[in-house]
Order: structure tokens, then C-alpha cells, then sequence
């Protein structure tokens, strides 16, 4: 398994631009995580992304580092967001830890309370770019 820095990740240009306004108008967003991602992310064309790449509302196989439970997660905007449903907001610790990751990287976070948290991305099930919609 493969641990990427936060500024060797690729995201779609839509995508960092929609993040970014979404990080402006956030208050609690600024200085976190998603912002230092935004500020060292390279970009692509819509059209350009990977298919192995976290996108946003990418469905992703992710597996427990510590535990070996197997979840799946679709990657939101935080009014999108369901924990329960298995929908993730990319503002939240784990959303910002997996954008931009590739089949096969782990993903690494700390939660609001301090613990540290590990996830290995098995697989992408749905990203919108490699399904042909360049704008979701």
C-alpha cells in the first residue's frame, strides 16, 4: 500500500473549482484539510481524469487499515451528505483524505476527537468522469 501526500494528488479543474468556492464559503473549511489539498492538487480536464482517481461522487471500495471491514462510500458536497447511507461529505475528515487517491493508495485522517484513521481504496465502483459526465 501507497501513502500520497496531500500535494500529489490529481483532481479534475471542475472539481477544484467548485471545492474551492465551497472551502471560501465555509468558514470552519478554512485552513483544513480540503483547503491545503486545494492549494497543492494538480489539475485536469474533466474529460482527462483517470479512471483510478477518487473524483467527486465517485462510489469507492475502501478497506479498514486497522480492522479489515470492507465499506462503501460515495464521495458528496456536504449537503449530499448521509454517514448512514454510506454518503460522505468532502468536507468532512475522511471525504478530504480520500479525493484525489488512486486504486491501491491508503488513505489517512484524523477524526474530531484525535484518532487517527487508515483506509486502503480497493476499488472505484461508479466515478462520473470515466462514465462520461464531465459535469457532475
Amino acid at each position: 500500500m501507497t501513502t500520497i501526500p496531500l500535494d500529489e494528488r490529481t483532481l479534475s479543474e471542475l472539481d477544484h473549482v467548485r471545492l474551492t468556492a465551497l472551502v471560501r464559503r465555509t468558514p470552519s473549511a478554512v485552513g483544513g484539510p480540503l483547503e491545503r489539498l486545494l492549494d497543492g492538487a494538480s489539475t485536469v480536464l474533466p474529460h482527462d481524469v483517470p479512471p483510478d482517481i477518487v473524483t467527486m461522487h465517485s462510489q469507492v471500495r475502501v478497506v479498514d487499515t486497522a480492522t479489515g471491514e470492507c465499506t462503501v462510500v460515495t464521495l458528496c458536497y456536504p449537503d449530499e451528505a448521509d454517514p448512514a447511507t454510506g454518503r460522505v461529505s468532502v468536507l468532512s475528515p475522511v471525504g478530504a483524505a480520500l479525493l484525489g487517491r488512486r486504486i491501491g493508495e491508503t488513505a489517512a485522517w484524523e477524526t474530531p476527537d484525535g484518532r487517527d484513521h487508515a483506509a486502503h481504496v480497493e476499488a472505484i465502483l461508479y466515478q462520473p468522469e470515466a462514465s462520461g459526465d464531465h459535469t457532475a
